[in-house]
């Protein structure tokens, strides 16, 4: 006969791998669309799009993984690379028939960078990283994704110089790291921290919170 403890922690590490998975599948296709939404403001064909919307669903845990030297994510699983894709192309569809405001981007891009950070920090602390690195491992899987973008469509990456971003996703991530280590479940933690992210970015954007920026004295 099973163990009964046995089987409760063999659930409960199911539940936290579905759940991880859940959260990095859904950051990719929400990058996905906010890549292509910002480059419809350039004249990009099709291929265009698909490139801008690739970069930046997959570029954040592309770093993530070969820094902690695992297999790339999409690699392993091709089921990223199609959901990329197929947000890509529907983000796509979408903007050649309806119109949307220039800035609209924002929106997912700021789900999708608390998305990035939840799921980069899980997947570093799954490796027992200490707390510092996957702290930093969240968010660059929430931050790199969005520069390459930037850079593809000729833009200033926004975090550099836009409201605070990085800031979030690394607020985010160490909440997710201090609840994990006090014993609150994995559900928890990834809904606090995501919250956090989300709300500070969107805050940002509303009100214009930023850090110092950099001028040099003539």
């Amino acid at each position: 006969m099973a163990d009964p403890a046995e089987a409760v922690l063999c659930s409960c590490a199911m539940a936290i791998e579905t759940l991880i998975y859940g959260i990095a599948l859904a950051g990719v296709a929400v990058n996905a669309a906010a890549g292509v939404l910002e480059a419809g403001r350039k004249p990009f064909d099709l291929f265009g799009m698909v490139v801008v919307a690739l970069a930046a669903a997959l570029g954040g845990g592309s770093l993530r993984d070969m820094l902690l030297d695992r297999t790339v994510f999409w690699i392993a699983d091709q089921s990223y690379l199609v959901a990329a894709i197929i947000a890509g192309l529907a983000t796509f569809a979408v903007v050649r028939v309806v119109r949307l405001p220039p800035r609209l981007f924002l929106l997912p891009d700021a789900v999708g960078l608390a998305l990035f950070t939840v799921s980069g920090t899980q997947a570093a602390l799954a490796l027992d990283a200490p707390w510092l690195v996957a702290s930093l491992m969240g968010v660059i899987t929430g931050v790199f994704g969005g520069i390459v973008r930037d850079v593809l469509c000729n833009e200033v990456p926004l975090v550099f110089s836009g409201e605070l971003y990085a800031t979030a996703s690394w607020l985010g991530a160490l909440l997710l790291v201090g609840l994990v280590s006090h014993g609150v479940s994995a559900g928890w933690a990834a809904l606090a921290a995501g919250s956090l992210v989300l709300a500070i970015r969107l805050l940002a954007i509303r009100f214009r919170w930023r850090l110092p920026v950099f001028s040099a004295r003539a």
